[in-house]
């Protein structure tokens, strides 16, 4: 059953099983074998710790169904910024996306610098939540292949693609709010 052109919410966990965030509304723009997209304006945030916030830029978020990642792309005035969270694959439960946040995290600013970020929380974790081998093996990889897409502005990292998908967000959801 296709998800697209639904509203849809967010879940993203720790790998203890404890909700790390919720998003509570994000628009289905494409729903397939590979990847979740979605786009947002304004939508309510509620962290673990029950504090809500709204976000401010729009975005388009892909969420990755089979690989290691997923990315959040935030219209802002100077451009587009990406933030790829190292997690999880997504899968749709319930009409809700579901992942598991893995601490390590990339930022690619508009001017094109790239950031890897949150590395003392990824430490922290892999004792405090008992990591394998494995799986840390695997996370840090992902930030590794992560900042290569970037660099060479492979899918979903393409500002073009960005906007094309945030117009049609646009004009889709003028219809249906």
């Amino acid at each position: 059953m296709s998800i697209n052109g639904k509203w849809i919410k967010i879940q993203s966990y720790k790998h203890d099983g404890r909700l790390h965030r919720f998003w509570r509304k994000s628009y289905v723009l494409d729903d397939n074998e590979n990847w979740l997209v979605v786009a947002s304006r304004r939508t309510q945030v509620i962290e673990g710790n029950g504090r809500k916030w709204f976000t401010k830029e729009p975005a388009v978020t892909f969420f990755n169904k089979k690989d290691w990642f997923n990315v959040i792309a935030m219209l802002k005035k100077e451009g587009i910024v990406y933030y790829t969270n190292i997690a999880s694959p997504t899968l749709i439960d319930y009409g809700m996306a579901k992942y598991i946040d893995y601490d390590l995290d990339v930022k690619k600013f508009a001017d094109g610098t790239i950031k890897n970020l949150d590395k003392n929380e990824f430490l922290r974790n892999i004792e405090n939540y008992q990591y394998s081998n494995e799986l840390s093996t695997i996370v840090e990889y992902k930030q590794t292949q992560v900042v290569d897409m970037m660099n060479n502005k492979m899918f979903p990292f393409c500002d073009e693609e960005v906007k094309k998908l945030y117009n049609r967000f646009i004009e889709e959801t003028k219809v249906k709010q």
